[in-house]
C-alpha cells in the first residue's frame, strides 16, 4: 500500500508543477522531492512483495494442514464406522442365531409351539431394532466428526481473513504514518 501512496504522490508533484512560459509544455518540478519518492519506491517494494509471498505461503500452508487434517478425519471416521458396521452385523447374526436356536429348542417342546414361535419373532424383532439402533448410532458419530472437520476448517479460513486483514491494517497505519512525514516536510 505504500507504493500506491508514494506513486499518487508524485502525480500530485506532476499535476501541481507549473508550466514554463513559451517552453513548448514544459513545467518545472522539484527534482530533489522526485528523486526522494523513487528511492523510498525502491526501498518500499521488496518488503511489500516479501509480505505478499510470506502471506500466500501461509495461505497454502494452513490449506494444505487443513486439507490433511479433514481427509485423517473423515478416513478415521470411515474406519470407525466400518469397524461399529461389522460389529453391528455380527451382533445381529449372534442375536438371530441364538433367536433361531431358541426357538427350534421351543418348538421341540410339543405343549409350547406357539409360545416359541412367537419369542422367535419377538427376538428377531429385538435383534433387528438392536442393529437399526447401533447403526444409527455409528451414524450420528460420522455425523459429530463430519461437524467438527467442516468446524475445523472454518476456524482456519477465518484465521486467515484475520491475518489477511491485520496485514492489511499495518499496510495502512505504515502509509499513514509515511504521509504525516511528507505534509511535515511540505510543511518546512
Amino acid at each position: 500500500m505504500k507504493i500506491e501512496m508514494l506513486i499518487d504522490e508524485l502525480q500530485e508533484i506532476v499535476d501541481e508543477a507549473f508550466t514554463l512560459p513559451l517552453s513548448g509544455g514544459k513545467t518545472v518540478v522539484n527534482t530533489e522531492r522526485i528523486k526522494e519518492i523513487i528511492d523510498d519506491m525502491r526501498s518500499n517494494l521488496p518488503v511489500e512483495l516479501k509480505q505478499a509471498k510470506s502471506i500466500a505461503a501461509d495461505r497454502t500452508n494452513i490449506l494444505n494442514k487443513s486439507k490433511a487434517e479433514a481427509e485423517r478425519i473423515v478416513q478415521e471416521a470411515e474406519d470407525r464406522s466400518k469397524v461399529m458396521s461389522q460389529q453391528a452385523d455380527e451382533r445381529a447374526r449372534n442375536t438371530v442365531r441364538q433367536a433361531e436356536e431358541r426357538a427350534a429348542a421351543l418348538v421341540q417342546q410339543s405343549e409350547i409351539v406357539a409360545r416359541a414361535n412367537q419369542q422367535a419373532a419377538d427376538i428377531i424383532a429385538n435383534a433387528d431394532k438392536q442393529a437399526s439402533e447401533i447403526k444409527g448410532a455409528a451414524n450420528v458419530y460420522i455425523e459429530g466428526i463430519m461437524k467438527k472437520a467442516d468446524e475445523e476448517l472454518s476456524k482456519n479460513l477465518a484465521d486467515l481473513k484475520k491475518t489477511r486483514e491485520s496485514l492489511k491494517n499495518y499496510q495502512l497505519q505504515g502509509g499513514k504514518r509515511q504521509g504525516a512525514k511528507h505534509n511535515n516536510a511540505k510543511r518546512q
